[in-house]
Order: C-alpha cells, then sequence, then structure tokens
C-alpha cells in the first residue's frame, strides 16, 4: 500500500521554518517546471484565475511530483466547493474574506473530517492506495484563511481563537479597498495595519502569512512572518524590464 504523501508546507510550518508559495503558474508544465526550483508550494488560482475542479487534479498531480504543496485558493467558504477541491487532489485551501468567527468555523468544518469538521466522506485523489487515509487526513489537509477586509481586522481575536487553522495569511490589496485606499497598498494606514495584524496573530502563537516581492520580502521575514506568497507574474516583469535595460545599455 502507499503512504499518505506528506504536505511539505505544513511540515514545514510546524518546525518554525519558512514556506515559499508561488502563484501564478496555473498549467502543469509549469509547475513540473518549478519543482526544480525548491518552492514549497504552488497556489493555484480558482477564485479570479481559470482553475477549475477539472483542473486540479493535473495540478496537484504536477505538485507532487515535486513533493510541492498543492493549495487551490477558492471563492468563497461555499462547504461543498472546498471538500470537493481537497477531493480532486488539492493539499491545501486559500479561503478569502474570512471576516467573522463564523466564517473561520465554517471552514474549518469543510476542510476537516470528524471529529474536528464535517468534510464529506469520499475517497479523494490523495488517498488512492493508502489505507490509513482518514486516520492521518486532518493531519495534512492545509488551512489559509485570508484577513483582506477590515472587518476581519476588527474581528481578528476571535478568528484567531479558532483552532486547525495552518496559517492567517494578511492580504494588502483588498484591504487597502476595504479601508478606502483602492490600489494603494503602500498607504501609510495601510501597511499600520498589515503590521499590527501580523504583531497580533504571532502574538496569538499563530502563524503568519502575507503577499510579498522581491523588496519586502526581507521585512516581513523580520516581523516574524514565515509563510510568503509571491506570483511569477512580477518575476517576469522584473526579468522582461531588466532584459530591455540590458538591451538599451
Amino acid at each position: 500500500m502507499a503512504e499518505l504523501r506528506v504536505n511539505r508546507a505544513k511540515e514545514k510550518l510546524a518546525n518554525g521554518e519558512v514556506v515559499t508559495c508561488l502563484a501564478g503558474i496555473d498549467n502543469p508544465y509549469l509547475v513540473d517546471f518549478v519543482g526544480q526550483m525548491g518552492i514549497d508550494a504552488v497556489w493555484f488560482e480558482a477564485e479570479h484565475g481559470p482553475v477549475s475542479f477539472d483542473d486540479v487534479g493535473n495540478l496537484s498531480r504536477a505538485a507532487d511530483l515535486w513533493g510541492m504543496t498543492s493549495i487551490v485558493r477558492v471563492g468563497s467558504t461555499d462547504y461543498s466547493t472546498i471538500y470537493r477541491t481537497l477531493d480532486m487532489g488539492a493539499m491545501g485551501i486559500v479561503v478569502p474574506h474570512v471576516d467573522t468567527v463564523e466564517d473561520a468555523r465554517a471552514v474549518v468544518d469543510a476542510t476537516k473530517y470528524a471529529p474536528i469538521g464535517r468534510r464529506g466522506m469520499f475517497k479523494p485523489r490523495q488517498a488512492f492506495g493508502v489505507e490509513d487515509y482518514l486516520s492521518k487526513a486532518n493531519n495534512q489537509s492545509m488551512t489559509i484563511v485570508l484577513i483582506e477586509d477590515i472587518k476581519s481586522v476588527n474581528n481578528l481575536d476571535e478568528i484567531l481563537a479558532v483552532d486547525h487553522i495552518d496559517v492567517y495569511h494578511v492580504a494588502p490589496s483588498d484591504l487597502a479597498q476595504s479601508m478606502g485606499h483602492i490600489g494603494d497598498d503602500e498607504h501609510p494606514e495601510v501597511q499600520r495595519v498589515i503590521d499590527e495584524s501580523i504583531a497580533k496573530i504571532l502574538a496569538a502563537g499563530k502563524t503568519a502569512g502575507t503577499t510579498v516581492s522581491n523588496e519586502n520580502v526581507g521585512k516581513f521575514r523580520d516581523q516574524g512572518v514565515t509563510f510568503f506568497y509571491t506570483a511569477l507574474n512580477g518575476w517576469i516583469v522584473s526579468g522582461g524590464n531588466e532584459f530591455q535595460q540590458a538591451l538599451r545599455e
């Protein structure tokens, strides 16, 4: 019989290590290609991007080849959407706009089997050949909630009290919009709220994540963030600009 695949990102976070998560690669060939870079997790976009239930199987298989954790951002706290995404082979779920303690509990309910939650009973792709899957699945499935509205910031103490959430990810763009600073993630007020939210997450003994670039990743690392999301798009733009600048020179 097969052994249940280890969730590399979850394991590293539990050991207090840094986790790198790359988005913008919603294609199995690219997932396979970036595997050689040592990235810990790949983030597949089913909220803002093209990923469907049908895509999750092949995307997560490509991630499995390199031992990378496959994470899918779904569109809401919808119960069936979350557990169906896990059934198709994702190792982790990202849920946007978790604004209340009820939202947070609903996410855990959908991502965990009893006695923790009530994830629907089915033999998911990650269970194929694994005889003791149900006894181990809750320890390997990864649950990430997005703190991306001022409402969620105001309710953060209650949200942090919900157990079995692996990462509380502070997302700047929607947060800026909800604060009246649409398109201005760097506004001092937005940055202050981001920093205060991260500090509160860490003070509660929880894992903080955030969205980073090459320019600010060091700042957040020094603050204690251990889950780092970045997108391939930024790398392509910076690499393209660097190439064109070299050509002009």
